[in-house]
């Protein structure tokens, strides 16, 4: 698979793999031996770069990650993330990017992945009770000590990524990128093209979406994450077919799944771009991994931008109190 460039020398397969469905948000955990055989085969396919956190199960699939990849540790770049903790109840609800948590949880999270160095350590989201100056400061003590190769940002703004910038250089930003999502194209990916910084975008497929997967009808079990996000109820899934039709028709054109139309658009944006899709099944996998092969002509991106650039998305991304934490 072909290579990109990130920020500040982290090369990486051009689509990375999101591991986060497998243990967690969007239904029951997959069994281990079956979520090890696809972490398995994404690498034996290719892919180089795999994206996970302690905030996943939590920490199971930090672990998952972890005994999968342990046998090839050296050929692939793990990316994790801090900055949750939890809050009097139990639950992941509460931002703790504290220096000194910051350093627990790099710890804790190189003993789960298997592994003496995090190659990517984000903050999952950025924390207002601390000063971005001193996560910054922090992860730069973890990389003089060897425990982290580079720094990255989730769904930080613009105006904090120039910030840690001039204490840290910031090797990647992460934030949902999609042609149902492309809020990035506004301020985020001109200063990451600015500064160097590379943008990976999760949720590629905008949750499966995208996929045409999923109708109205689509009834997801109790413990799905989507259960919670005002662009998956009912009404704005049947609002938002209109999009997915669309696209089928462009994928079909081009004798292609509306998935890997989808995935070649995200790559011919920016070169620097890295979308990490997820998967529990290895049909779905080898169906991803061909969207890295399919070239999208100057022609093709016009007639897809004529055609989705318009059409109205119903339903905000995530619900208020989730939304407070974006953009930041």
């Amino acid at each position: 698979m072909e290579k990109r460039a990130l920020g500040y020398g982290l090369k990486v397969s051009a689509l990375g793999f999101g591991c986060m469905g497998l243990s967690a948000e969007f239904g029951p955990p997959t069994e281990k031996s079956e979520a090890i055989k696809v972490i398995r085969t994404a690498v034996e396919r290719g892919v180089t770069l795999f994206d996970t956190a302690e905030a996943y199960g939590p920490f199971t699939n930090e672990q998952l990650v972890g005994e999968a990849l342990q046998p090839v540790r050296n050929e692939v770049v793990i990316a994790t993330k801090f900055g949750w903790a939890a809050d009097a109840n139990g639950k992941w609800s509460a931002l703790d990017s504290r220096p000194a948590h910051i350093k627990q949880v790099a710890d804790a999270s190189l003993t789960r992945l298997r592994t003496d160095v995090i190659d990517l350590f984000y903050q999952h989201r950025v924390d207002d009770k601390v000063p971005i100056e001193d996560v910054a400061g922090a992860v730069k003590d973890l990389i003089q000590q060897g425990k982290v190769k580079h720094f990255g940002l989730s769904e930080a703004s613009a105006a904090t990524i120039r910030r840690v910038h001039t204490v840290l250089p910031v090797a990647a930003m992460q934030s949902e990128y999609s042609l149902w999502h492309r809020e990035p194209e506004a301020e985020i990916l001109p200063t990451l093209e600015e500064l160097g910084i590379g943008f990976v975008p999760f949720s590629p497929l905008g949750k499966g979406f995208l996929t045409g997967a999923i109708d109205e009808k689509t009834q997801f079990t109790s413990d799905d994450f989507r259960n919670i996000l005002p662009r998956f109820d009912p009404e704005s899934r049947k609002a938002n077919r209109h999009l997915v039709d669309v696209l089928g028709e462009i994928a079909q054109s081009r004798h292609a799944t509306r998935a890997q139309i989808a995935l070649a658009w995200l790559l011919a944006q920016k070169p620097w771009i890295v979308p990490i899709p997820g998967t529990t099944k290895l049909h779905r996998l080898e169906e991803n991994l061909a969207g890295a092969d399919l070239t999208l002509t100057a022609s093709d991106l016009d007639e897809i931008q004529r055609a989705l650039g318009s059409i109205p998305i119903h339903g905000a991304r995530y619900p208020e109190p989730l939304a407070k934490l974006v953009g930041r």
